[in-house]
């Protein structure tokens, strides 16, 4: 079930005096690129440098209330499973509501997100060769340790990140249609429940790796697709093998179509983005406006929104993606 509006209203509430409104502009360079009028909704300018914080906030809140501890009875842990973003917005959650959190990456993640969450506060542990084997770790140190597991996909979080979607198209409410990165499916549920409680009529558009198609054989299948592997260099945000049947239901019901863009057009996108706006996107980040690219003759002339959902990517990654040589035009002059 979706949040509703007044759900998501009380969400809004909660999370502002730590997560400000985000801005939405739109960038001359990316329009004139595109072909297309080109908001970008910039949720790399959160406490965190992504949206997740925004569903951290609010399950976390939620089990403060639920579980406020000092009886010796009551669980005063968390644990979770990330690739990095929800793995940073539960570790600020937790601490801001009384919690620690342990989170658990897979081997070969992100150094700097690594970096982050241990920020943040959380214990951090590397298991696994990917987000599924993580997470199935995660669930056993939930048991052992007597831990509060964390899902990725909740309705809390949901309701929580479709604040985003409400700014967005509270906003720019003549967008003929929004792109919006697929991970587990809290961000695009998000913008869906956004749409359903404003009363419009945009078309919602989904995006994954080529290298991570689970979400989008599971839309064009309308079944459960697990994928063998998860693998994209560089959208590390959507490397997920096992869609989430919650937010598969959604998807299927409120989201028109599921695009599918590979390394070498999500590295294009974060070109452009950082060429002409200065904003730095990670891979999941760009995805969006990658899809919009790869669908430019379809969406010529419309107005277009694109969500930058995250900004955190290892230094030399990104230094390397700057460095590489595109395609002809690859670069905004």
């Amino acid at each position: 079930m979706l949040p509703s509006k007044s759900a998501i209203a009380a969400a809004a509430d909660l999370i502002g005096p730590t997560v400000p409104p985000t801005p939405q502009y739109a960038w001359p360079l990316l329009s004139e690129r595109v072909g297309a009028t080109v908001w970008m909704k910039h949720e790399n300018h959160t406490p965190t440098g992504a949206f997740k914080i925004r569903g951290g906030l609010v399950l976390m809140d939620a089990l403060r209330r639920d579980h406020p501890g000092g009886d010796g009875a009551r669980r005063t842990g968390v644990v979770a499973a990330t690739r990095g973003n929800h793995g940073q917005s539960i570790a600020l959650a937790a601490r801001l509501n009384g919690f620690s959190a342990t989170i658990v990456v897979p081997h070969g993640n992100s150094v700097e997100k690594n970096a982050a969450m241990r920020g943040f506060g959380a214990e951090l542990i590397v298991h696994g060769a990917d987000f599924d084997q993580a997470l199935d770790h995660a669930r056993s140190l939930a048991d052992t340790r007597g831990l509060l597991a964390i899902p990725s996909f909740d309705p809390r979080l949901v309701a929580g990140v479709a604040t985003y979607g409400v700014e967005f198209l509270s906003a720019c409410s003549e967008l003929d249609t929004v792109y919006v990165p697929i991970g587990l499916g809290s961000g695009i549920c998000g913008v869906v429940a956004a749409r359903e409680a404003l009363g419009l009529t945009t078309t919602i558009v989904g995006v994954v790796s080529t290298g991570a198609p689970a979400y989008k054989h599971s839309f064009d299948q309308r079944r459960i697709v697990a994928t063998g592997t998860a693998d994209t260099r560089l959208a590390d945000g959507m490397a997920v093998r096992q869609p989430d049947p919650a937010a598969l239901e959604v998807i299927w019901r409120h989201v028109d179509r599921v695009v599918a863009v590979d390394d070498a057009e999500i590295a294009e996108a974060m070109r452009l983005i950082f060429a002409a706006t200065h904003n730095i996107a990670e891979g999941a980040g760009a995805a969006a406006l990658a899809a919009v690219m790869q669908e430019r003759s379809r969406m010529a002339g419309r107005k277009v929104g694109v969500v930058l959902c995250g900004a955190n990517v290892d230094t030399l990654v990104f230094a390397s993606v700057l460095s590489e040589t595109g395609a002809a035009g690859d670069r905004a002059a």
